[in-house]
């Protein structure tokens, strides 16, 4: 009986943390450039030196994230950008190293720092992208930042920096808790000239909103089912506790 305990507490625990990232998930349905993350379940053999499992338990995994792209949204805006295909946006992270997002949805600081709607500094030739004093700012497909200078006409627009667009394998990348991409090795992504955006656009969260909602529901379901197994190994342990002290 406590074999069955200790799978149903472990199975009701990992459904928690299962419903935990398909609610993450839902929840950023509408955020622009959100990957969803997948979950998934699978038993353990719990072993104490050599020999057979002892107890198995249940684990809930974040094995993967989900690149496929999302939708793209046109929103006429000159500062927005979606990567067109596979490709990732280089942005400088908190800590002040290189990452990678498809968040393009992007301003400029009262300091001139080109940044994502995160706050982050996005990544050009040298460094984080400067933008002087403009009258218009523009963002052409393949990333290269242009301005036009106040005082000047439209016909003299000055190049400021590109975008640093990188494209690594999907296998070699991985998401942080932070939302953003890092390759696996801790390496930096060399740029990709092939990698272009659309000015204008943003793009969508690839949440599947149904599948999202439908797993969460049966996570629901799957979580109740623990609890009453654990209440019948209970009542089956005091009723064998009452047979034991009738003999």
């Amino acid at each position: 009986m406590d074999k069955a305990l200790y799978i149903s507490m472990t199975g009701a625990k990992n459904n928690m943390m299962a419903q935990a990232a398909h609610s993450n998930n839902l929840a950023n349905a509408n955020t622009t450039g959100f990957r969803a993350d997948f979950a998934q379940a699978r038993s353990m053999g719990v072993y104490y030196g050599d020999g057979h499992p002892t107890r198995a338990y249940a684990m809930t995994e974040n094995p993967a994230t989900n690149f496929v792209p999302g939708p793209l949204i046109e929103t006429g805006r000159d500062l927005d950008i979606a990567i067109e295909g596979e490709g990732l946006i280089a942005v400088q992270d908190r800590a002040g190293q290189e990452a990678y997002t498809r968040v393009g949805d992007l301003s400029v600081d009262a300091n001139g720092i080109l940044r994502t709607s995160t706050g982050l500094p996005i990544i050009g030739t040298g460094g984080p992208i400067s933008i002087p004093p403009d009258q218009k700012i523009m963002i052409s497909n393949d990333g290269i930042v242009s301005v036009q200078i106040l005082g000047d006409g439209p016909e003299e627009l000055a190049q400021v920096d590109q975008i640093k667009l990188v494209r690594p394998v999907w296998e070699d990348i991985e998401k942080g808790e932070d939302g953003l991409i890092r390759l696996k090795d801790g390496g930096i992504a060399p740029v990709d000239v092939n990698v272009t955006v659309a000015p204008g656009f943003v793009e969508g969260s690839n949440v599947n909103t149904i599948h999202e909602f439908t797993e969460v529901l049966s996570l629901s379901r799957q979580y109740e089912m623990q609890l009453k197994m654990m209440q019948t190994v209970e009542k089956n342990s005091e009723s064998s506790s009452k047979l034991l002290s009738q003999s």
